[in-house]
């Protein structure tokens, strides 16, 4: 049981494990409480977009091209 103290707001520390929540009421007064992250604009438009998705996807990770392997050189100074 959780219990809303005198400004009526409510403690989640024991159960909440998120971090951001969306809420809402049902007609008999359940809270429903749906884990929620915050995105841009731009954001939610390119993750609705499923043809830059695709290619998102489809794309090699330039990074791991030029990934080091091992410890850095040794530099004599």
């Amino acid at each position: 049981m959780v219990e809303l103290d005198d400004r009526r707001r409510l403690s989640l520390g024991k159960i909440g494990r998120h971090s951001r929540y969306l809420v809402r009421e049902e007609r008999d007064g359940t809270l429903i409480f749906e884990p929620a992250i915050v995105l841009t604009e731009v954001e939610a438009r390119v993750l609705g977009n499923d043809e830059i998705m695709t290619q998102l996807r489809n794309t090699e990770n330039p990074a791991s091209r030029h990934a080091r392997r091992g410890p850095p050189p040794r530099t004599e100074g």
